[in-house]
């Protein structure tokens, strides 16, 4: 897929950027990270049956939901690399071209917990901001995940959106997962949803022209 001329993040790599990437690379709390961001995350509803541990999460934000979904889902290969240097090394499609059915891999620098993972994307509704995509592959499964499904969809709030976000959990054998468990992928995801808002807010012409019929 072409790549986005997005403006210089030198500067929108400031302290408060670096505090985010700092939680993102060790898997601290997330709860630092609410003084500088307009997002907030709701509550977290858990469940777990026959092998699969389910998580619903939803995040609240000033961005409009076209921009957010065109920046954390459209258009993450070209972003993400941009705004988290020192994590992603890498993120091209491996098969396809961004459309339903393409695989997604994503490299990180050497020295890092994990080496890549691979995603596929399963479903895909730009004109909704909803999409569906799998985790298939890479060493953050461990020995214990066979896969991670998920499902994602932006809304339209006052003044923003909410991204809803589901979840699942496919487990090998009968293990079962405690939320206490993926509580590290929680705070993953926080810390990416607030680097993204962060630089959506700072450079408010990056995705201007994405629409949605949220």
């Amino acid at each position: 897929m072409k790549k986005n001329n997005l403006p210089d993040t030198h500067k929108f790599n400031s302290i408060n950027t670096k505090l985010v990437l700092t939680n993102f690379q060790n898997s601290k709390s997330s709860a630092s990270l609410n003084s500088f961001s307009s997002l907030t995350s709701k509550s977290l509803l858990y469940h777990s049956s026959m092998g699969v541990t389910t998580y619903n999460q939803e995040f609240t934000t000033t961005v409009a939901p076209a921009r957010m979904f065109k920046a954390f889902i459209l258009d993450s290969h070209n972003l993400m690399p941009k705004l988290m240097p020192q994590s992603i090394k890498s993120i091209e499609f491996i098969e396809g071209d961004g459309g339903v059915g393409s695989i997604k891999k994503t490299t990180f620098h050497e020295g890092s917990p994990f080496k890549y993972l691979k995603h596929k994307i399963d479903a895909l509704e730009a004109e909704n901001c909803s999409c569906k995509y799998s985790l298939i592959e890479g060493d953050v499964l461990g020995d214990k995940l066979e896969s991670i499904s998920y499902e994602v969809k932006f809304e339209s709030t006052d003044g923003g959106s909410v991204c809803k976000m589901t979840s699942h959990y496919h487990t090998k054998g009968d293990f079962e997962l405690k939320e206490e468990d993926i509580k590290d992928g929680k705070d993953k995801a926080m810390g990416m949803y607030k680097i993204v808002e962060e630089y959506l807010l700072a450079n408010p012409n990056v995705y201007c022209e994405a629409k949605c019929a949220c």
